[in-house]
């Protein structure tokens, strides 16, 4: 174990006393809104409530535990750099909904992070995640941060939007890995079709079970011969095909889902690939032989049909052809409960 003091100093460094040998009690507090405070004159700066670890930090959770630290500082400084850079811009609730908001839910994430790493060691410590992430402005002269706490803007919008957009365990004491990319080591995806990156976007907006979108493939042949052209029907329900932000021109997974009298705002994909064994998954990398997105400006509450054509499959074998609902990101619309189907459907074509 540890004993561990650490305090910030006016100019955001961080003062450290750590011993070891004998397991004692850590004192640990972060987060008082300094870092970039004088980056410039007028500029408010983030207040946030200090956060204070005062239980036995285990060995084996300390680099865990010092990383999560160190990044409660770093979410500030970022804020602070926000604040500077975005001067003017946006209207009255602005500053709340682009950079207090988001900041609480990665506080909230990070000091869950902290409580999760101490307890796969030992007892598990409530250091208050959800009421020690929600920050405010310091508007006082620069040097000044006697105004350090939660006030009303934080508990309030703050809350609202960490509840629809945040981290932490939502209340379900799951202890989630990670609901941000501040951990991650992979790059931040640029809306291009490229892996081994971390998507930042919020899921957005889901709907009500009785409004989820709903797809069936209600025709398509059995068998066809080579290059021989056919249709697929394709039925929607709750979705409005209206929106298709273009992948291949940064389009993917860069925007949040919408709704739009509570029904998803999207498209549906369909597509054929060759299918090399009926007893194994196959593999997921290749490019399939037929692929179209459908955005028709058409859909709605109502069920209704869209025919896709194809033109036909140069290659013979069986053929698995499928059709999936997409919001404006391409990502498969979101369900309100865990059972339901999601908007989705497959059928085997034989090519002879």
């Amino acid at each position: 174990m540890y004993k561990k003091r650490f305090t910030n100093s006016r100019s955001g460094g961080r003062k450290w006393l750590v011993g070891g040998g004998v397991a004692v009690v850590a004192v640990t507090s972060v987060g008082v809104g300094l870092g970039v405070a004088s980056a410039a004159e007028g500029v408010p700066t983030v207040n946030c409530p200090q956060v204070v670890i005062n239980v036995d930090i285990p060995a084996k959770a300390k680099a865990e535990v010092d990383q999560n630290l160190a990044l409660l500082d770093t979410q500030i400084a970022e804020a602070n750099k926000r604040l500077v850079d975005t001067q003017g811009q946006g209207g009255a609730n602005f500053i709340q909904n682009a950079i207090l908001g988001p900041l609480a839910g990665k506080r909230e994430s990070a000091i869950n992070r902290i409580e999760i790493a101490i307890g796969r060691q030992g007892e598990k410590p409530d250091l208050n995640a959800a009421g020690l992430s929600k920050c405010t402005l310091n508007e006082a002269a620069e040097g000044d941060d006697t105004n350090a706490g939660e006030g009303e803007n934080g508990n309030d919008n703050g809350g609202n939007n960490n509840g629809n957009n945040g981290g932490g365990n939502n209340g379900n004491n799951l202890g989630i890995l990670t609901n941000t990319c501040d951990t991650s080591q992979l790059p931040p995806h640029d809306g291009f079709q490229n892996g081994n990156r971390c998507v930042s976007t919020e899921f957005g907006e889901v709907g009500a079970a009785a409004n989820n979108p709903t797809l069936l493939i209600t025709k398509a042949p059995t068998q066809v011969r080579r290059n021989q052209a056919f249709t697929i029907q394709v039925s929607t329900r709750n979705l409005i095909r209206d929106r298709f932000l273009a992948a291949g021109q940064g389009g993917y997974y860069v925007e949040s889902s919408v709704l739009q009298g509570g029904l998803v705002r999207g498209h549906f994909h369909t597509a054929c690939r060759i299918l090399d064994s009926t007893r194994q998954a196959p593999a997921p990398d290749p490019v399939p032989a037929f692929f179209v997105a459908t955005e028709d400006s058409k859909g709605g509450a109502q069920a209704d049909t869209v025919n896709i054509q194809v033109p036909g499959l140069a290659q013979a074998g069986t053929f698995q052809c499928s059709s999936w609902a997409g919001d404006g990101s391409h990502r498969i619309p979101m369900m309100e409960r865990a059972n339901q189907t999601p908007a989705l459907d497959s059928v085997r074509v034989r090519v002879r």
